[in-house]
């Protein structure tokens, strides 16, 4: 499967869990509800993944968490919030 067809799968079911549940839970419940629904569709999900960075001369073995990585290509980063701050656009450009 490539990127594309997960991330639709991923777009599909986060809008089917929105309009079922709507606004107002934490991150971590909707997190929890992705993930269900992601390995029902018959997808490999992981959670909470660490992610190396290296800096200057050293390989640090967590420079982040990975919120969910689907069939090894995709990584999804969470946001319950009510407006996406320009500290989320900077925490995605880390994670590509």
């Amino acid at each position: 499967m490539i990127e594309n067809e997960i991330t639709k799968i991923v777009i599909d079911t986060a809008y089917k869990i929105h309009t079922k549940i709507g606004q107002g839970l934490l991150e971590s419940a909707y997190q929890a509800i992705l993930v269900y629904e992601l390995k029902n569709r018959g997808l490999h999900v992981e959670s909470e993944i660490p992610m190396p960075i290296h800096y200057e001369d050293i390989d640090l073995d967590i420079g982040f968490r990975a919120d969910l990585i689907i069939e090894n290509k995709v990584i999804i980063e969470l946001k319950s919030v009510e407006k996406v701050a320009e500290v989320h656009k900077k925490q995605l450009l880390t994670y590509l």
